[in-house]
């Protein structure tokens, strides 16, 4: 198959990301063919190698968030923990890597676009998460980004103690507690509501000692 032949299919295949098996299909040759054919793209500038087996369409570097999705396939997922505290302004320190929450097993993968921190969570804390789309992760809520956090890191025993919090001031405590009461057990319940709690507890304590 010509390059250009090559690429005006994967251009037609409207994904930003795709991995080599996807790219296999689409042309319809061997893996070891769609590979070298990747490579060659690749040489020309034309497209991206992320990872080995995934490959960015275009020139264009993509956001990492649109790797996420097929890093995490089959499961869903979305960008939660630190990253999205960060994001909502949260906290001040600048995550080092991409968190993320799956409902597959943990594991930490590296990109050329950095490395992404792959997190599990039952299916009953799954969820509370906007703005996804067929290509590009969501971005977990306030709320939702420090239970996740909470709950991951409750998960190894003890307090959890996390750099000073900031709640932003439509921060709803409500929705943190309907989460909460979603954890199917009691023990894990009990610990991760009462570091949040203290969690929250002493961010409005420093909100108001700032005031």
């Amino acid at each position: 198959m010509k390059s250009t032949e090559a690429l005006a299919a994967l251009g037609n295949f409207g994904k930003r990301v795709v991995t080599t098996s996807e790219a296999a299909a689409l042309w319809q040759v061997s893996s070891s063919m769609a590979s070298k054919t990747l490579s060659r793209l690749g040489s020309a500038g034309l497209v991206q190698e992320v990872r080995s087996g995934v490959w960015a369409v275009g020139s264009v570097v993509p956001d990492i968030l649109e790797v996420v999705p097929v890093l995490t396939r089959p499961y869903p997922s979305y960008v939660s923990m630190y990253s999205a505290l960060f994001r909502h302004g949260m906290i001040e320190q600048i995550p080092r890597s991409l968190h993320v929450i799956s409902l597959g097993r943990p594991k930490r993968v590296v990109t050329t676009l950095g490395t992404v921190v792959i997190h599990h969570l039952q299916p009953e804390l799954f969820g509370g998460y906007q703005g996804e789309t067929s290509y590009r992760s969501g971005l977990a809520s306030p709320e939702k980004a420090l239970v996740d956090t909470v709950a991951v890191l409750s998960s190894r025993g003890g307090n959890v103690t996390l750099p000073e919090v900031e709640l932003p001031n439509s921060f709803n405590t409500d929705e943190v507690k309907r989460w909460t009461e979603k954890i199917p057990s009691l023990r894990v319940r009990t610990i991760v509501t009462q570091n949040l709690d203290r969690i929250i507890e002493l961010s409005s304590a420093g909100d108001q000692s700032a005031a």
